[in-house]
């Protein structure tokens, strides 16, 4: 989650470039593999390039299901579609998907819906859509920007659900509403606001993501 000095028209700041970012890739085989026996794909930002190995890890041992991952940091929605868009026509799709993004939306909350639609066409209406939703509050910035980081987390949100009214196939991971539901959990179950404390923040995390690809 780069970003620049100004607050930006939304003010949570503007998103600085993430083209040189953290990333972790799945290989080909990796992904071919966990089509032909219809895993999970994965599309995330820096919250999965942290936690993806460990989730890998425990969707394996839950259901014996592959994970593959497309996680990069600092990137927004539309890049994650576009690798889904990539996925798709390259090695055609299992019948779970995964997006864990829209952390770095909170910079340009307008955009999301379409974004959130457009992966709904791609993935179709014969395979699921798992959306991991948004809790952004970053503690490095002012309290006044954090206002808007947590504004904007439900803004985006919003959409989420809004998308979820239309489309049945779309299925949102509640992980906002599980921090918020025992405020402590914002304290001790994300190190800096946005990502999960390890192993604590992570193991909760991965496990409600778990619990409803293997429903």
């Amino acid at each position: 989650m780069t970003t620049s000095s100004s607050t930006g028209p939304y003010g949570s700041g503007v998103l600085g470039s993430w083209a040189g970012a953290q990333r972790a890739i799945s290989t080909p085989e990796q992904i071919q593999h966990t089509r032909q026996v219809n895993g999970v794909f994965m599309f995330g930002d820096s919250i999965s390039v942290q936690d993806g190995k460990s989730l890998a890890i425990r969707l394996q041992g839950r259901d014996g299901s592959p994970l593959a991952v497309h996680n990069w940091s600092s990137r927004p929605t539309s890049g994650a579609v576009d690798a889904l868009q990539q996925w798709a026509s390259t090695y055609g799709l299992p019948r779970r998907i995964l997006m864990a993004s829209g952390s770095n939306d909170i910079f340009d909350p307008p955009k999301f819906a379409a974004q959130v639609a457009r992966a709904v066409s791609i993935v179709g209406q014969n395979r699921t859509l798992y959306w991991v939703n948004i809790q952004v509050v970053r503690k490095s910035v002012t309290s006044t920007v954090q206002l808007a980081d947590q504004r904007n987390s439900s803004w985006l949100n919003m959409q989420l659900y809004d998308q979820q009214e239309k489309y049945p196939n779309l299925k949102i991971i509640r992980w906002a509403e599980w921090l918020w539901v025992k405020p402590y959990r914002l304290l001790n179950y994300l190190r800096d606001g946005v990502h999960p404390t390890v192993p604590l923040g992570q193991d909760a995390r991965n496990e409600l993501i778990v619990q409803s690809l293997v429903s």
